[in-house]
């Protein structure tokens, strides 16, 4: 994919991805006024885990409570069953923990803003402060994932072997209109059509654009 069509493309998976439920995240901002409390618990919870679970599992868990200050006194044991079965549950449940003791020594409990500071709490990565920084805060940043990571690279806009990676070739790329949207618009489409084995490019609406780097097979 040249870089003149990128936006061309992107205009188009914008069209295609209404057909399918929105990813969980976005439901969690939208319900939640965009709360960046628990867009990041929430991102916590996706990682490693199917939008269903996470979505029962973030239901459960506000229920209990939606605050550092509040979170904090729930037990690990009670952040735990609320939470399974999501991957790894009860390291994440302790990373909650973590997470809320900070936020209220240092933040005053309030989520920072900052991909740098987001970084220094427990079970946080880039892809996750990114993403808190750009649906919390609308702040620029590009939350890379394993389908903006796996279609970036299937596309041929970018070459480059890990999540970490995409993001400083996007951040070098990418028009900075795009910066914000890109997962939202990429995950879903990786989700149910630019799937990792066996891609449905019969249905694929990009395939004037898409270089189909390493599609050994496809549907």
């Amino acid at each position: 994919m040249r870089q003149d069509q990128i936006t061309a493309a992107l205009r188009i998976v914008k069209r295609e991805i209404r057909q399918w439920e929105e990813p969980v995240l976005g439901v969690v901002a939208r319900e939640s006024n965009r709360d960046p409390f628990r867009i990041l618990i929430s991102c916590l919870l996706s990682l490693r885990t199917k939008d269903k679970t996470t979505s029962e599992a973030s239901t459960r868990l506000y229920a209990l409570a939606h605050q550092p200050a509040t979170m904090l006194v729930l037990p690990l044991k009670k952040i735990e069953r609320a939470i399974y079965p999501v991957g790894f549950y009860r390291t994440k449940a302790k990373s909650i923990h973590a997470i809320c003791r900070r936020l209220l020594d240092v933040y005053e409990g309030a989520v920072p803003d900052s991909v740098e500071e987001l970084v220094t709490l427990s079970g946080v990565g880039r892809k996750t402060a990114n993403l808190v920084v750009t649906v919390a805060y609308g702040k620029p940043g590009i939350c890379v994932d394993i389908h903006v990571h796996r279609i970036s690279n299937r596309w041929g806009y970018v070459k480059t072997k890990t999540p970490e990676e995409t993001e400083q070739a996007l951040r070098r790329k990418l028009p900075a209109q795009h910066w914000i949207t890109f997962n939202d618009l990429l995950v879903p489409y990786g989700q149910h059509l630019c799937q990792p084995v066996s891609p449905f490019c019969s249905k694929c609406k990009l395939t004037e654009y898409c270089d189909r780097v390493g599609v050994k097979r496809s549907r």
